[in-house]
């Protein structure tokens, strides 16, 4: 604790410390010129905005003095960056603090930093690879190997990392199949209980039930880098349906040693489909805290209706993967200067 607290003894004293914030500062500039050199240009958005979107997570609230109103510091930057899209931007990214009031622990600060961008004109699958360049050809630039280990576990980071639908997924490991009672949600969570799940306190719909499966089932195998697609809808706001199979999104999540680092979607660009699903989001969130300043973001929707292209978007914590090419137990290792208790408490 005294090393997070006095940070600059703990530089002077530890090596390795330093080592950390040296690897940090060489996987955001790669980070940087990768992104650069596929043509994509880095922009800045607003920190406060008067409505807390783009994710599901308790925003900080302040106040403008001036305009007299609530203002949230930002939990995503994604609507904003999206806008872009919309207005002709092709290919934006964002390096940025994010600013969530929620819990702390080894993988959560109440500030860290997410790197998000956005693509006209591709889809799922040109995130993946994008994805994959990034992570591996750090690895190979700043470490000089894809192997790295992370806390025991040896991780091969090599190029062509497996990908795999959620509901495959959690039949390997469970042996529940969900393709066999696709909609039918008293059947899902059924076979969801059937395998251990608790579904208390969770929407009684197939894809939560599927969710929940893989959550509290599945997560904890995927050891080697995996990205997991085709997500329920339920469970994906921001995501476009798949044509062919609507109870899906185009989305997917990449894991390893058990631990989700990013997050992807084909990016939903129909305004009617979006703004009943913003509407479905905070109607849920004020049942489940009726005290809630979640709000709909009216204006985004307006954005959409002036035409967004089909649109692929990424996002990542720039944190966790610093503790992967670190093997750092605790964010706090891979930050200069993390929040901590007041000394009194």
């Amino acid at each position: 604790e005294a090393r997070y607290r006095q940070r600059y003894v703990d530089l002077i004293i530890n090596p390795e410390s330093k080592r950390n914030f040296e690897i940090r500062s060489k996987f955001v500039a790669y980070l940087r010129r990768y992104l650069d050199s596929l043509g994509f240009m880095e922009v800045e958005t607003p920190v406060l905005s008067p409505i807390a979107g783009g994710a599901n997570a308790r925003p900080f609230i302040t106040h403008h003095n001036t305009l007299d109103i609530d203002m949230y510091m930002r939990i995503a930057t994604e609507l904003h960056l999206k806008r872009l899209i919309v207005g002709g931007m092709e290919r934006v990214y964002e390096v940025g603090r994010i600013f969530r009031n929620e819990g702390m622990d080894t993988k959560h600060n109440p500030e860290f930093t997410t790197c998000e961008l956005y693509q006209a004109f591709t889809n799922l699958d040109g995130m993946m690879d994008i994805l994959e360049g990034i992570l591996t050809g750090a690895a190979k630039e700043i470490l000089g190997t894809y192997q790295v280990t992370w806390m025991g576990h040896q991780v091969d980071l090599t190029p062509s990392w497996k990908r795999v639908t959620m509901a495959d997924a959690v039949k390997n490991v469970t042996g529940a199949d969900f393709m066999a009672c696709i909609g039918d949600a008293d059947r899902g969570v059924e076979l969801a209980r059937s395998v251990g799940v608790d579904m208390d306190g969770v929407p009684h719909t197939w894809g939560n039930a599927l969710y929940e499966t893989f959550d509290q089932k599945v997560e904890e195998t995927l050891i080697q880098p995996t990205f997991i697609t085709m997500y329920p809808v339920e469970v994906s706001p921001l995501a476009k349906r798949k044509p062919e199979d609507p109870a899906f999104t185009e989305r997917f999540e990449y894991f390893i040693c058990a631990t989700e680092y990013g997050n992807a979607f084909s990016e939903l660009n129909d305004p009617i489909d979006q703004k009943a699903r913003f509407e479905r989001q905070v109607e849920a969130k004020r049942r489940e805290e009726p005290n809630t300043r979640a709000e709909v973001d009216y204006d985004f929707v307006t954005a959409l209706e002036y035409g967004m292209a089909p649109t692929g978007g990424l996002g990542f914590g720039v944190d966790r993967l610093v503790m992967l090419l670190t093997d750092s137990a605790s964010i706090r290792d891979v930050l200069l200067f993390p929040t901590m208790k007041p000394i009194e408490q």
